[in-house]
Formats: structure tokens, sequence, C-alpha cells
């Protein structure tokens, strides 16, 4: 296994975490909400090593630092693009979790040109409903009275019930590495979530393929909301059966999907 270059750079005052390994085709992937790059290492793993992959903590997450008290999808997406640059990545496939699918698609939307193609995990192209964004506000009151308790009710329930016991080593390091998110970073993300754009006009008119990985019984995001996504134009389905992890409750087929995807 290639051992991945460990890097910082800066972009405007902040220092930001990142990895980058093998050479070839660029595939940069981005992780969700109270996740950093760590996710990502089994997945990558799995990966032909003609492929260069670059992960990055997002701003507040991982040993990454804060840009300010709301970070947008749009200003995570410039974080992601000043690295891109600094690499001197022309070209590459964006793959997202969830709140890195929010991010990918920011980015997809104002620089199509430099994407191959786009993956999308458990994630969704719709800006939050009314009832979501309510429940964004409650979670900002609870990180702000108690974040780690937050962290450690949140995690377990991004896994589809069965799971949380068949998985207890997985969920425990999930958690783990979520209580290394600042508390600050924490709510700046859901006041980013929370005040996204609609872009699922990208599924439709954009120059680039998108792999949509939905699960049946993610607790986080209704499928019957992601079904008529995966059936836009641009779109290959990918239907998997479990919760919001797909990285580990479905690692196999995901992988499979991921790669057939990328070749």
């Amino acid at each position: 296994m290639h051992k991945p270059r460990k890097g910082v750079f800066q972009f405007r005052s902040a220092y930001f975490s990142y990895t980058d390994q093998c050479s070839g085709i660029a595939v940069v992937f981005l992780h969700g909400f109270l996740e950093n790059q760590w996710m990502w290492t089994n997945l990558i793993e799995g990966l032909p090593k003609k492929y260069r992959t670059i992960t990055i903590d997002l701003p507040g997450h991982g040993e990454s630092d804060n840009l300010g008290y709301v970070h947008t999808m749009e200003e995570m997406a410039e974080v992601v693009k000043a690295l891109l640059d600094e690499l001197r990545l022309r070209k590459y496939f964006l793959v997202g979790h969830s709140m890195g699918g929010y991010v990918a698609l920011a980015l997809a939307e104002k620089f199509p040109d430099n994407i191959r193609g786009l993956v999308l995990q458990n994630s969704t192209t719709r800006a939050d409903s009314e009832t979501k964004k309510r429940d964004r506000d409650r979670a900002i009151v609870l990180v702000k009275q108690n974040p780690q308790s937050f962290v450690r009710q949140s995690i377990p329930h991004l896994f589809r019930p069965k799971n949380r016991t068949a998985f207890r080593e997985q969920v425990s390091r999930a958690e783990k590495e979520a209580l290394k998110t600042s508390p600050q970073g924490i709510v700046a993300a859901l006041e980013g979530m929370k005040a996204r754009p609609d872009r699922e006009v990208l599924l439709h008119f954009s120059p680039y393929p998108v792999l949509f990985i939905a699960a049946k019984h993610d607790p986080i995001l209704p499928f019957e909301t992601l079904e008529p996504q995966l059936q836009a134009e641009k779109v290959t389905p990918c239907v998997v059966e479990n919760g919001h992890m797909s990285h580990i409750e479905d690692q196999d087929k995901l992988l499979k999907a991921l790669r057939d995807f990328l070749a």
C-alpha cells in the first residue's frame, strides 16, 4: 500500500490538512458532516493504483481550521479548488459523501470544465426542506449546549438500526473521529448546509456523468426523495441496501460501482 503524502496548505489565513497519493487520473474525496479524510481509507485502498487520490479535511473538520461562523458549501468548494490549483490539477473526478456531495456540487456548478465525473454518495442535489432547516436550528442549539453529547448522539443514527451493533467498532471509530470536529466547525457546517441552494438541474444538464449512490434504509435521506434524482439523464444509479454510511455498511458494492464508474 502506498503511504499517502500528508500536507498542509493555506487559504486566506486558515490552514487545511490534505493527503495526496499515487499518480495518474485524479480522484478527489470530500467527506461528510462530522467526518474527516480518515473515512476514505478503506475505499481508497480498494482502488487500482492508477488513480491519484486526494483527500482533504474540510473547514472546521479533522485537522483543518475554521474560516468563519458560517461555512457555506460555496466557501468550502473554494477551499477545495484552492488545493487542486496548488496541486496543478486541471481535470478530476469528485467523490462526495453527504455534505461532501453538497460541496462537490457547488464546485462542479462553478467549474464544470474541470470535472471528469461526479460521485454523490448518500447525498442529494435538493435544498433543505423547511422541516430540515428547523431540525438544523435545533441541532445548533444542542451543539452550543454540549457539543460532545451532540456528536455521540448523532453518529449511531447515521447507520441503519440493525447495523449499529453489527458495526459496533466502526460506529465507535466514527464517533472518535467526529469528536475532533471543533464546535465552531459543527455549527458553521450546519448553518452552511441549511443555506445551500437546490442544484438538481446539474443532474440533467451537466457536461460530465454522475454516479449517484442511494441507500434504501438511509435514516438521514429518505429513499423516496432520492428516487426521482436517480432517474435523471446524466445519472448512473447505484442503489444499496443499508444506511447513510455506505462506505462502511455497503463497502463492497460501493467500491465496485466506484471502480466501474472511474474506468
